[in-house]
């Protein structure tokens, strides 16, 4: 069985409209948020055997502070794949198709609606929002990556920001 945890960014902030999209840093909200969301993760014991994020700057402002509060091997663990930006479910699924079998839970820090519809159409469990700084946590019905397919798993956790105010 494998294990994969979608994460979606921080709250980024729009106050620089000169700024590109792939640039825009976290804002005061997200500064706020990342922190309670990285020791949540390390609480529900959710430590990945590779961290995959998106380069965009809120991406991996998020990926970095999890690594740092999870004690992952940066070098190692953390992979930052361009593919991921704004990237479609489909997207999702071919990088995490490819990855290697030896990692037996994967997390991903990226965007919405990518992640959504990707963590849709693992477990087919809809949810009313995915927020920023959410965290899905999915067990997979699979022994190889390559077989990540249509409802191959079940929902374990979700949580946000905002379930705990």
């Amino acid at each position: 069985m494998k294990k994969l945890t979608l994460i979606r960014h921080a709250k980024s902030s729009w106050d620089n409209p000169a700024l590109d999209d792939f640039d825009r840093p976290l804002n005061k909200r997200g500064e706020r948020d990342l922190p309670a969301m990285a020791q949540r993760v390390r609480r529900f014991g959710l430590f990945p055997d590779r961290l995959l994020s998106s380069g965009a700057v809120r991406a991996l402002t998020t990926a970095e502070a999890l690594a740092d509060t999870l004690e992952l091997d940066d070098e190692q663990q953390l992979l930052v794949l361009p593919e991921l930006y704004e990237s479609c479910y489909q997207t999702l699924l071919h990088q995490l198709q490819q990855q290697d079998d030896h990692w037996q839970h994967l997390m991903v820090v990226g965007h919405n609606p990518g992640l959504e519809n990707l963590g849709y159409y693992l477990t087919h469990e809809r949810l009313v929002k995915f927020p920023t700084s959410a965290v899905m946590h999915i067990h997979l019905s699979i022994t190889r990556w390559c077989e990540l397919a249509e409802s191959c798993g079940n929902l374990e956790l979700f949580d946000y920001p905002k379930k705990h105010q």
